[in-house]
């Protein structure tokens, strides 16, 4: 599933077309990804609209057009967006086309789990809900303060559980929560009550690391990161731990596949 930077690598293929006029070339409001959404209240919003701007939260994208109409874009399992050229023409799995003089802009979806919406607001101003989102971890909002905050009461939770929270920390997903745990030396299985304040602000911090490091090198070209990340290491069985050169162990954990070190997580 797309995570922090995946997102916004994506978001940057439509971003892109900043300034141009669309249309809606297609819409399969058929499809489970845009339930709720018909295509002819999309096609009305967005004739001869422009798009004005993009942006990315977590895992979610929203995409301001011009008649103060937003588009919703969470990409699911499987979902991406591209941009291709103006004559481009439909292929499977495309569900949604936008099209100006210059490009075509996709959503391609396989497996179906992402969702599109549209919102409208007054005077174009972004909807109150986005503006109601929490900090992202790599945010200067997300203090450690905030951090020690929204730990509160979840003294019994699993860290790697804890991680993929998406209302506590936007955008970590499955092979960040992996690596943050990694850097930060804990056992994906611990509980945070188990966890000495030392070990706290390890994770704080390798949690805000692991953001802003993921943006700058995914979320730019999306380049995988160097052979001293677990990333490059974790995807299969048989790998191994860059730090102690001995085989990473893979397990469920909190309902998800999870790699870890116990070499170097003890």
């Amino acid at each position: 599933m797309p995570e922090l930077a995946e997102v916004y690598y994506h978001s940057s293929h439509w971003k892109a077309a900043q300034g141009e006029r669309f249309r809606l070339a297609w819409l399969h409001d058929k499809t489970r990804c845009a339930r709720g959404l018909a295509s002819e209240a999309l096609a009305g919003k967005l004739s001869s609209s422009t798009l004005l701007s993009g942006y990315t939260h977590g895992k979610r994208m929203l995409f301001a057009f011009s008649g103060s109409c937003f588009l919703e874009v969470h990409l699911g399992m499987t979902g991406s967006l591209h941009r291709m050229d103006v004559d481009y023409e439909e292929r499977k799995h495309d569900h949604l086309a936008l099209k100006s003089e210059a490009s075509t802009l996709l959503f391609r979806d396989p497996r179906q789990f992402g969702k599109l919406a549209l919102h409208e607001t007054e005077g174009g101003k972004l909807p109150d809900w986005w503006e109601a989102l929490p900090p992202e971890p790599h945010d200067v909002a997300f203090t450690s303060e905030r951090f020690e905050s929204v730990l509160k009461r979840r003294e019994k939770a699993v860290l790697k559980g804890l991680l993929l929270q998406q209302e506590l920390f936007p955008g970590v997903g499955n092979w960040m929560a992996d690596e943050i745990l990694w850097r930060a030396r804990l056992r994906p299985d611990r509980r945070l009550g188990s966890l000495s304040q030392a070990e706290r602000d390890a994770l704080y911090r390798e949690l805000r690391w692991v953001c802003r490091e993921s943006l700058r090198i995914i979320g730019k070209d999306y380049s995988d990161p160097p052979k001293s990340w677990l990333f490059t290491h974790r995807w299969k069985d048989g790998g191994i731990c860059p730090k102690s050169k001995l085989p990473l162990k893979r397990e469920t954990v909190a309902g998800r596949t999870t790699c870890w070190s116990p070499e170097v997580q003890r």
